[in-house]
């Protein structure tokens, strides 16, 4: 019977939809975590009556054929890029970026990496770097003696030095923008890679039109809506609960079929 197959096939989806779904609640609390959504095809469909046929020497058209469905498969898991609640910490190297944008980060590969996770920290070296070491493109390393930083909306990097009335510039943040958010690839520890489907970056300068600005002493929270992933996932729950009941029933039919005598 076509249902035990179709029956199992809606069960191993429902468990890929649960397992987004959990990934989206673990990360309720990472910094700048985009939530993905899980979406489905329908299967392949096998015709027995195939619509548009004719049916009569007469030139007449069957208005309704008759085709069974085999099923559904995974078509991909959408990330949705869509901002968190800004979070206010008054650290001066806590940065988010309020509107589209990226921060570049020097991966240890040499390739550039993306990321909205603004939780910096300084390098010995005096660089500006993610919670993992790798350096943040753009402004340039803290002199010797420096006391304190400030970030302005257009990401321009001052600090100040002990003995010293004027703060220095120290370069600037540029964002870049994808014309695809989604197509980007995420590679862990908040940070992203180009793909095809991301096409090329843009680089701009924050608070450029179509570019966020930067906001010092903050950081972007999880777009996770809790209730909503919770809502997800009872629906998740109950369409496995119904696919393996589909399951039972094709199994039921079977052994009544077996029974006959």
């Amino acid at each position: 019977m076509r249902s035990l197959s179709t029956g199992a096939m809606g069960m191993l989806a429902q468990q890929l939809n649960v397992d987004v779904l959990s990934n989206n609640i673990a990360n309720l609390t990472t910094t700048s975590f985009k939530r993905s959504r899980a979406e489905f095809q329908d299967f392949l469909y096998q015709s027995y009556r195939r619509v548009g046929t004719t049916s009569s020497d007469a030139g007449t058209i069957v208005p309704v054929g008759v085709q069974v469905g085999g099923g559904v498969r995974a078509a991909g898991t959408y990330r949705i890029h869509e901002q968190g609640a800004v979070k206010v910490t008054e650290n001066p190297l806590d940065l988010a970026i309020n509107g589209h944008g990226f921060f570049q980060v020097n991966l240890p590969d040499g390739t550039l990496g993306y990321t909205r996770a603004g939780s910096f920290q300084i390098s010995p070296e005096g660089n500006i770097v993610t919670v993992d070491g790798y350096t943040i493109v753009g402004p340039d390393a803290l002199p010797a003696g420096a006391t304190g930083i400030t970030v302005n909306e257009q990401g321009t990097v001052q600090a100040t030095i002990q003995g010293q009335d004027a703060a220095i510039e120290l370069g600037q943040f540029e964002l870049a923008r994808f014309v695809n958010d989604a197509g980007l690839e995420a590679i862990g520890n908040n940070n992203y890679i180009v793909t095809a489907a991301s096409g090329d970056p843009a680089i701009g300068v924050p608070g450029a039109e179509g570019y966020g600005r930067i906001r010092q002493g903050m950081i972007e929270n999880s777009n996770v809506n809790v209730v909503e992933e919770v809502t997800q996932l009872i629906t998740a729950q109950r369409a496995y609960e119904m696919n393996s009941k589909v399951i039972s029933t094709s199994d039921e039919m079977l052994r009544s079929i077996v029974q006959l005598r």
